[in-house]
Order: structure tokens, then C-alpha cells, then sequence
């Protein structure tokens, strides 16, 4: 850094006089700062000569007649006189001036041409500061013209890392005082101020005769509204419309997707909108206007009460802009409030598949129904899952009431009612020989003859679609190989009666007080089930889940083990109580997490197989039971009744009920009778929940997933899914253009998903465009799913054709640049006129 030192000086001084060339040097020190120390500077191939106001002609004469060879530094305490005065000045020419004021030593030091020299004297009272001047230099510009110098200077009393006026404006309207801003009280102090102020034209189109931070702020953001609707806004904000829509659009996007600057634009927003009151503008805009402003939270609102409304009227075509339903959930999910509506959007999306059920048909036949539900008709009840778990996740869910209301009798009568009775019916004419692998085969098909360890999760009440969710799961793990497969619980469908089939055994049956009996032994707690599977398998041990969770080293448990059976019961804990059971959904969220958790941390202890079954699955619906949905009339004696079964010794005469022997279910010739509701109803009988059933013989109850899981505990190596354009473009035209993109593979277990940072910059690294955030998460393997499509709007600037211009793509997470392609910018017409052609 310069400082105005001898020594510096004597250096400076002693590289003019280098060479065997005579040399005259003129110092004009105009403040004699240097009068007293001028004859100790020690000059190596010259000598000083001291020039008077009243002595020039002699000077000139002694210079140029009496010594012509010796090399001298004429030194001058005073300032240089005007030319018409300087009876040097034809001398001064064909020699070389030194100067030691602070602004010629620092151009000197930092590289600075002489041409803005003046620049740097015109703002010396900044570098007063050694603190100042020190930040100054620390911004390393490699080089410099007055714009460079004069932000530079901004971007160090803004404390900013890089020479960039976006910055600098990004850090004064972040400050929460910026109406008072300290950043422009210290312009004003160093004659900046007018500077930023026209930097704000010249880059933002912005001008006002008083201007102010907040006038720039309604600008940017009233600009950014108009491009993005396409709507003419009231005459009170287009005042604040800019020409220069691209820098503005450009400027507001890298802002809101900052994650620095995140909380700073969001309360930027809720100033603009309430200040401009922008609640009457978005009332008189049509929604689909709409589907593309991300700048303010209540934008968000409109959408949702339009998408209820057109839900509420089972309008599953509706579309906004050529955007279905679940497209805009999907897209306004991803935007910069997504994560403020997320679940409101689930819920909708959710709903919207629902409402698409209203027309379901269930199959006849008892394996073509299992077949049906297995590949498709499950995702309806994960439908309504999901959609009571965002549901329940929102404070104030009256909005929803109707919608709701709809869900749920969509759900109930046109499809879990019509596949209950069709599945009842089916089941019972097939006396449960359906083809699906039945539960009490379970051991003997899955483990019995497994070489390697195994463990096996059996976690209560795990239906199949939830099933289909943790598989989806454990996909998206790298260290995870798995496959399901669905199979037919025991009927009833409770849990002594699922844990005791999942044992191996030689006979399952009931005693004559409906006891489960395995091979002649009651099985209804941990101990006995370990007795009953080390009778097969004398390696083997079982153990509750929570138990092993407070284990510190997962090897105690597994170790010298064939065979784990572990115990998880979050779904059906959290279910059959009544004061939770409305909780069941979150539960199995839970469950899922806590299953994969497990398998991680058993995987690092040395075991790479396992299966999760269930014991029984459950059926769950919002709304209380009505006294019509509960089945009365029948006989209580020499019978074991449960909400939604009947184990008795003769036939069941009561209407709504189908039948089928124990001997059925079990392969024997026990004649008793299993009776279930053909429906969704239940038996009345006292105590337990209303919402939350099982027991009984829908789909939902009796099929169940089994999941097999091959684990590795090395590295396996993933890549990042990656982005392409679709056709390659040469040549940008217009100040805004649409491109379109393909997710080149569907996100998997080896392809992870990403963020992608798309935007346009030039040959130096100068973004020009707005910058777009695309979620890589697309699943789908149909590629045709996969393409999308970006909008990008163009910095309003003259664009050199002769130019390199490139489109990049950032992987943001891996911080790495998957694209580079180079473009031509060749626009018609551009200007400080607004004309966007």
C-alpha cells in the first residue's frame, strides 16, 4: 500500500535516473511538503536542483548551456506555474514529471493510468483512512477506469468482498435501516452519492429528482411484477416501471435465491406489498397471470383459493396458463415461498388425485383384484394419507372443510367401500385361496433357507402402500438394493394372530377359546416367540425394536446370530388408542424413518440382509362412524368379536358380513367362522377407536408388503442427475427467451437428485441474465416427463455480436458447471427506451 515515506520516494526517484540517457526530472511539491527533507534524499546517477519562483531563467540556462550531461532532479516547493507563466514548460516537455501527492503515488502503486489519475485526487478524502485505504487495495482490481474505481470505493464503505454495484445495492436495501442508511450517509461524506445515484439509472433505470432507497425497492420489484404477468398494472405503479426490465429482473432473482440474502428479500416484500398495497392489484388480476410470480407470499394465497374452488367443483381439467393442477402444486412447491404452502399444496395435489377416483371400478375376481391394487389402486390410499398429513400439519385447515368433506366421501363410498365389498365377496367364494403367498408360509418362503444372516423387521400394522413408501425409500439409498412383494395376512387380522404365522411352525391353529397356538404353544410375548424360533433355527433370538435403539453397539445384538426377528410397533401403538389415533399417519412416517434408520446402523454393524413384513395392515378413515355404519343383531355367545371380525362356533345370520372357515385360512378342517364386514363398517362392540381399525378382510387389512433388502456397507459410487438443452441454440434475439432443458436420467438410487443454477454471462464472468433454479428430482423414466422449460430475461445493454456469450449451469450442491454453451447476442434493437425487440 503507498504511504508517503523517503524511502518510497528516494525508490521511485532512483528508477527515473536508470540507464546512460541524461535525465531531467521537475518535482513541483505545490505544499513544500517535502522542503526540509529534500537534501537528505540520496540519489544514486543524479543530483537535486533547487528552483526558485524567481530564478527560471537561470534555471533553464544552467540546464541547457552550462551542464548538459549531469542528470538532475529540479526540485520545486511550490506548484507549477500555469504555462503562459512557466518559462520551463518547453524544457518540462522532453523531460519527465515526478509527483509525491498521495493520489499519483497511489495510481502508481495500484497500476493506475495516468488518464484517471484525477479520479482517484477527485476522492482523496477517502484514502485518509489507512483502514480505508487498505480495504481498497485488498479488492485486487486488475483493472481500472473511473466506473471500477468509483465502485470499488462504494463497495468498500459497504464492506463488500467484490467489486460489483449489484452488491453494493444488495447490502443497503438488506439493511433493515436502510430508510436511514448509513451506506449513503457515508456516499454523501466522501461526494458519492450523486455516483450511486446515477449508477441506479445507468444500471436499474431508475431516476427520480429525489430519489430514495425506497422508490429503488419499489422499482426493482413493480418492474420484475410487470414482465413476469404480463398484465398492465394501475396507473399508480406503473410510475415505478423501469426500462431496463433485464438488470431489474436479473438483480431480483439472484437476490431471492440467495440464501444469504433470503430473510432480507422476504421482508422486502412484505414492505413493497403492503406499501403499494398490492392486495387490490392481485384481486383484479386474472389468476393465470399469476402462475409465475414468486415475488410476493400472497401471491401463493390466490392460487390456493383457486385451486380449492376448482377442486370443490371436481374440476380435475382445470388449468392455469396450459398448467394442470398438479403441475402448478408441483412448480409453486419448488418456488421461493414453496416452503411457506408446501403442505397446502400436497394437500391439494393430494386431493386432486382422489377426486380423479370418484369414478373407480373395482375387479370381480379375487387375484385380479390384488394384482390391481399391488401395481395401481394402493396409491389411492397413500393419497389420502398424504393428504391428511399436510392436512393435519396446518394450524388453521378451515379453508379446506369442503374439500375435505369431498375427500372423504370419495374415498369411503367410491372406493375403499367398492373394493372392500368386491375383495369380501371375492375372498370368501375363493375360501381365501386368492393366490396370493399366505402369511404362514412366510418363514419357510423367505428365511428358512437364507445362508447368510438375517434379520427381519416386522413392524405392526405396516400396510402395503405404506410398504411402497419405504421402498421408494430405500431406492433413493445408494447402499440399498430392495424389492417388494405383497402377501396375505392371517384372517382376523390382528397381531397375536400375524406374529404367530410369521414364526416358523409345523401347526398354527386356535384353541377352543380362540387362543393362537404354534405347534401347541401359546405365543403372545417375546420370550415365547424366541422359544418358538430357536426350536427351528437354535441361532436365533428376537428383541423390540426400542430396545435396540438405546444399545450402544449394534454387534451385541447380531453377533454369532443366523436369524433376528425385531419387533417395531410406532403404526399400530400410535392407531389403536384412541386419544392418538388420528396421529396414525404421522406415525407411519415415523415408522418409514425409523426403519431405514435401522437398517443403516445394522448394516454397519456386519449385517447386509434383511425383510420388513407386518403383521396385519389397517384400514383409517377421518370422519367418526355413524350408529348406520355399526353392524348390531348378532349372537355374542361362543364368540371372540373384535371392531372388525367375528371368530365363532356357527354361522353369523346378520346382513352386511361375509364368511369363510378357519379352516380356510389356516389350511385344516376347522370348520368355526371367521364373519367381517363386507364393507368399511364395524361390529358394535364398547371401547377402542372408531377411526383406526383392523382385524377385518379389506385389501387395506389382509394385504401386506414384504420387502427384502440387500445392504452394502462400502461406498457405492452415485452421480448427480444432469441437465441438457433439448435443441442446442446459437443465437439469442430477443430480451427474453424461453429454452427447454431435459433431466437427461430419472433420479434413482445411484442418480441423485440436485439443484441446478442456470443463467447467462459473458466472456469475463458477467451474469447478464436472470438466474433460474431448477430442482433435479424427477423420478419419471418416460424422458418426455422430464423435459422443462426456463425463462430467461437479458440485461438491457449493447451486446457486442463479434462477443463470446455463454449459457452455464451450476450443480449447486456439488458446486460444479455441468454446461457452458456458447451463444451469439445479436438483438435487434436495444436502448434507454424500453424497446425489447
Amino acid at each position: 500500500m503507498a504511504e508517503l515515506n523517503l524511502k518510497q520516494i528516494t525508490d521511485k526517484l532512483n528508477s527515473e535516473f536508470l540507464g546512460d540517457t541524461r535525465k531531467l526530472v521537475f518535482w513541483y511539491d505545490a505544499n513544500a511538503e517535502f522542503i526540509t527533507d529534500i537534501d537528505t534524499i540520496e540519489l544514486e546517477n543524479a543530483k537535486v536542483y533547487r528552483l526558485e519562483q524567481n530564478n527560471q531563467f537561470r534555471t533553464k540556462y544552467f540546464l541547457e548551456r552550462e551542464d548538459t550531461t549531469t542528470n538532475y532532479l529540479i526540485y520545486a516547493p511550490f506548484p507549477k506555474p500555469p504555462i503562459r507563466e512557466n518559462h520551463l514548460a518547453d524544457t518540462i516537455r522532453y523531460s519527465t514529471e515526478f509527483f509525491a501527492d498521495r493520489a499519483s503515488l497511489l495510481a502508481l502503486d495500484l497500476g493506475i493510468e495516468d488518464t484517471y489519475k484525477p479520479v482517484i485526487q477527485r476522492y482523496i478524502k477517502f484514502f485518509g483512512s489507512k483502514a480505508r485505504t487498505k480495504k481498497f487495495y485488498e479488492l485486487e482490481i486488475e483493472k481500472f477506469d473511473e466506473i471500477t474505481i468509483e465502485t470499488a470505493l462504494m463497495s468498500v464503505i459497504c464492506k463488500t468482498k467484490i467489486v460489483s454495484f449489484e452488491e453494493i445495492v444488495r447490502t443497503i436495501i438488506i439493511d433493515e435501516e436502510f430508510e436511514n442508511s448509513k451506506y449513503l450517509s457515508e456516499f454523501k461524506k466522501y461526494d458519492l452519492l450523486h455516483v450511486f445515484w446515477r449508477m441506479c439509472e445507468e444500471t436499474f433505470g431508475y431516476t427520480d429528482v429525489k430519489p430514495s432507497i425506497n422508490k429503488l425497492i419499489y422499482t426493482l420489484f413493480v418492474t420484475y411484477t410487470t414482465k413476469v404477468i404480463g398484465e398492465e398494472l394501475p396507473q399508480s405503479l406503473k410510475n415505478y416501471c423501469s426500462y431496463k426490465s433485464g438488470n431489474a429482473i436479473a438483480f431480483i432473482d439472484s437476490l431471492m435465491n440467495s440464501s444469504i440474502y433470503k430473510d432480507g428479500f422476504d421482508r422486502l416484500s412484505s414492505m413493497v406489498y403492503s406499501t403499494l398495497n398490492f392486495d387490490s392489484v392481485l384481486e383484479k388480476l386474472n389468476e393465470s397471470s399469476l402462475i409465475e410470480l414468486e415475488l410476493f407470499s400472497k401471491t401463493d394465497i390466490v392460487i390456493i383459493k383457486w385451486l380449492i374452488s376448482r377442486l370443490e367443483h371436481e374440476d380435475t381439467s382445470a388449468n392455469l396458463n396450459g398448467y394442470s393442477i398438479t403441475e402448478i402444486c408441483q412448480m409453486r412447491r419448488k418456488m421461493h415461498y414453496g416452503f411457506v404452502y408446501s403442505s397446502h399444496y400436497y394437500i391439494i395435489e393430494n386431493a386432486y388425485y382422489l377426486i380423479k377416483t370418484a369414478h373407480f371400478e373395482p375387479k370381480k375376481e379375487a387375484q385380479d383384484i390384488w394384482k390391481s391394487y399391488i401395481s395401481n389402486d394402493y396409491i389411492i390410499d397413500q393419497k389420502y394419507r398424504y393428504f391428511y398429513y399436510h392436512y393435519d400439519k396446518l394450524v388453521d385447515n378451515t379453508p379446506y372443510e369442503m374439500l375435505q368433506a369431498l375427500v372423504e366421501n370419495i374415498y369411503t363410498n367410491r372406493y375403499l367401500n367398492p373394493l372392500s365389498v368386491a375383495w369380501s365377496h371375492a375372498f370368501s367364494e375363493s375360501k381365501a385361496n386368492t393366490g396370493l403367498l399366505k402369511q404362514q408360509e412366510f418363514y419357510a418362503t423367505y428365511v428358512r433357507n437364507v445362508k447368510e444372516r438375517i434379520v427381519v423387521i416386522i413392524s405392526d400394522a405396516l400396510r402395503f402402500e405404506v410398504g411402497q413408501t419405504l421402498i421408494d425409500r430405500l431406492h433413493s439409498d445408494e447402499k440399498c438394493t430392495s424389492t417388494i412383494q405383497a402377501m396375505q395376512s392371517v384372517l382376523p387380522s390382528y397381531t397375536i394372530f400375524g406374529m404367530s404365522a410369521l414364526l416358523p411352525h409345523k401347526e398354527l391353529m386356535m384353541d377352543n377359546d380362540f387362543k393362537v397356538v404354534t405347534d401347541s404353544k401359546v405365543c403372545d410375548d417375546l420370550k415365547t416367540r424366541e422359544k418358538i424360533l430357536q426350536v427351528y433355527n437354535k441361532n436365533s433370538r428376537v428383541a423390540q425394536f426400542d430396545d435396540i435403539k438405546t444399545v450402544k453397539d449394534a454387534k451385541e445384538l447380531t453377533a454369532g446370530q443366523d436369524v433376528v426377528y425385531i419387533y417395531h410397533n410406532q403404526i399400530d401403538a400410535r392407531g389403536d388408542k384412541l386419544n392418538t389415533e388420528n396421529e396414525v399417519f404421522n406415525a407411519c412416517e415415523e415408522a418409514i424413518e425409523e426403519i431405514h434408520t435401522m437398517i443403516k446402523r445394522l448394516t454397519s454393524a456386519n449385517n447386509t440382509r434383511f425383510i420388513i413384513t407386518a403383521d396385519h395392515g389397517f384400514i383409517y378413515k377421518r370422519d367418526k362412524l355413524a350408529e348406520s355404519d355399526k353392524i348390531t343383531g348378532f349372537d355374542k355367545v361362543n364368540t371372540a368379536i373384535g371392531r372388525r371380525y367375528i371368530l365363532s362356533n356357527e354361522r353369523i345370520h346378520i346382513n352386511g358380513v361375509e364368511m369363510v372357515t378357519l379352516g380356510d385360512v389356516l389350511g385344516n378342517k376347522d370348520e368355526r367362522i371367521i364373519a367381517t364386514p363386507i364393507g368399511s363398517d364395524v361390529f358394535k362392540v364398547s371401547g377402542g377407536g372408531q377411526n383406526f381399525v383392523h382385524g377385518g378382510v379389506s385389501p387395506q387389512e389382509v394385504i401386506i408388503p414384504v420387502i427384502e433388502v440387500k445392504t452394502n456397507k462400502y461406498h457405492t459410487e452415485t452421480k448427480a442427475v444432469g441437465i441438457a438443452l433439448v435443441s442446442l441454440v446459437r443465437k439469442i434475439t430477443n430480451l427474453s427467451t424461453n429454452l427447454d432443458f431435459i433431466q437427461s436420467d430419472p433420479v434413482t438410487d445411484v442418480n441423485k437428485e440436485t439443484i441446478y443454477k442456470v443463467f447467462f454471462i459473458t466472456d469475463d464472468n458477467e451474469k447478464i441474465s436472470n438466474e433460474n433454479t431448477y430442482v433435479a428430482d424427477n423420478k419419471d423414466n418416460d424422458a418426455s416427463k422430464r423435459v422443462f422449460r426456463l425463462r430467461f430475461t437479458f440485461k438491457n445493454k449493447q451486446y457486442d455480436r463479434n462477443r463470446k456469450y455463454y449459457l452455464v449451469a451450476y450443480d449447486e450442491k456439488n458446486a460444479l458447471e455441468v454446461i457452458r454453451h456458447e451463444v451469439q447476442m445479436d438483438l435487434a434493437f436495444v436502448d434507454d427506451f424500453g424497446f425489447n425487440i
